[in-house]
């Protein structure tokens, strides 16, 4: 492989990605890269929150290569040292107020983020000498309009570069565990270029539980295999190494059991369908008898999940056995008590409120909570709130919805009052705000059909609804 294979791909990759869908243009027959490609960054399995780490320069023409299929942020060992009396003038804005910082550098001893919008955009780093002569890095990045951006006034530089979609971050002091957890905080997948030793040293303090933590995925020096190293279901990084496997043309490295067998693994069926895990570890349960080669029911409440290898129909609940819902319990009575039952959340319900102004938010969740325990619905399945425009400023549904972790959606009167017919109309609603009804036209709005109409308690009203399309 020559010194200039990946940048020479690189550019082939992006004429191929820039042509028009309707070009008849195929790339050259000897490119390792073909149609799968065009897949990287239109699929919904790959986005552009991949963090690439490379702690070896000798990785550069791989990282860099990577970065540009993946549209990626790459973390790479790297200074160019230049003398920046040589660079064109619109390299730079106010260079000479950058050394302002020099102090704190020297008191820190390295550079803060700061410092990066004193330096506008060349694909190296500008390093300059501070008065005890310590290197001063000013981390910048390669952009097509630095000469616009001066000519413009008062221009945010950093916020500039902050909009692009991908980053490369070239770091002269590279301190590994700074730069793992960084990418770990900003990206939902992370490439190590290197050993899987290294990746796993730099990722072990960072690791928390698999439903959060990030798919990650190792590519040796030698371009030989894509490693799936964490979060292979959850975190994509089972998809992510077969991906990056057909960029390098190199061969993936899946070890998950599950996988490796053709089954279909629970927290995967979650993944699919947007659904929540309520219990990992029984969904770690339910995968380890998957491979003993065990027979698992899923009783599937909305009837759209496809049976796959391992799996089978059920209508009544069992042990062993996955349920698809958004109800509370199974047995409303609370008679059963199944110990090995996999629950898998669907997020479908909307909850439309009204209340009076200031209306506590204690108050507000309280009557939520006891509201949907009564007709045995999951709080865990709310997928928005809903309500009139008056409430868009409510602190207690604003607080509400932040702990429901879903949306806070308001709608104007003259769209409720276009499906506001359909239900119990209020005098005293259409004497204060114009409209006759807030909670259930506010479902309507929210494309969901209304299951249980509106309870009235203290001063607040409720519907809750299904959103229409998870209903067969």
């Amino acid at each position: 492989m020559n010194k200039n294979f990946f940048t020479e791909q690189a550019t082939s990759n992006k004429k191929i990605c820039e042509a028009n869908d309707d070009s008849t243009k195929k790339p050259d027959k000897e490119l390792f890269i073909n149609d799968d490609i065009l897949d990287v960054n239109k699929d919904g399995l790959i986005k552009s929150s991949i963090s690439i780490i490379c702690p070896s320069p000798k990785g550069k023409e791989m990282a860099s290569f990577l970065q540009k299929a993946l549209n990626a942020n790459l973390y790479i060992k790297e200074a160019y040292k230049v003398d920046d009396t040589n660079l064109p003038e619109t390299t730079f804005k106010n260079i000479e107020d950058a050394k302002e910082t020099e102090n704190e550098v020297k008191e820190t001893g390295k550079e803060d983020d700061s410092n990066l919008s004193e330096t506008i955009v060349k694909d190296f780093e500008v390093v300059k000498k501070s008065a005890d002569s310590k290197e001063i890095h000013y981390e910048v990045k390669e952009t097509d309009n630095a000469e616009k951006i001066n000519e413009k006034e008062n221009i945010d530089i950093e916020c500039e570069i902050l909009k692009q979609s991908n980053e490369i971050y070239k770091i002269s002091n590279f301190k590994l565990s700074d730069v793992t957890e960084k990418a770990v905080k900003c990206s939902h997948s992370i490439i190590f270029i290197g050993s899987t030793g290294i990746a796993v040293r730099a990722i072990s303090p960072f690791i928390k539980t698999k439903d959060i933590d990030p798919g990650v995925v190792v590519v040796d020096l030698a371009n030989k295999y894509s490693i799936s190293l964490l979060s292979g279901h959850l975190g994509g990084g089972n998809e992510l190494a077969l991906k990056v496997s057909k960029i390098l043309n190199n061969i993936p490295i899946i070890t998950t059991a599950t996988d490796n067998l053709g089954i279909v693994a629970p927290d995967i069926v979650a993944k699919d369908n947007d659904l929540i895990i309520e219990d990992l570890k029984k969904a770690k349960y339910i995968a380890s008898i998957l491979v003993d080669g065990k027979t698992v029911g899923i009783k599937d409440d909305y009837n759209k999940i496809e049976i796959s290898k391992g799996y089978e129909k059920v209508e009544e609940l069992r042990e062993d056995c996955i349920w698809i819902t958004h109800d509370l319990k199974y047995d409303k009575e609370y008679k059963s008590d199944y110990s090995n039952i996999l629950k898998l959340i669907k997020k479908d319900l909307v909850l439309g409120i009204g209340c009076r102004r200031s209306t506590p938010y204690k108050k507000l969740k309280q009557f939520i909570n006891e509201s949907l325990e009564k007709y045995n619905l999951d709080i865990r399945a709310v997928n928005k709130i809903v309500s009139v425009d008056v409430k868009k400023d409510e602190e207690g549904l604003i607080k509400l919805a932040e702990t429901l972790n879903c949306p806070f959606k308001t709608f104007e009167r003259k769209d409720i009052q276009t499906v506001q017919d359909k239900y119990e109309k209020s005098e005293f609603v259409l004497k204060t705000l114009g409209i006759t009804g807030v909670c259930e036209p506010c479902v309507d709005l929210a494309g969901a059909k209304v299951i249980i109409s509106k309870i009235k308690h203290e001063g607040m009203t409720l519907a809750i609804g299904v959103l229409k399309n998870t209903l067969t």
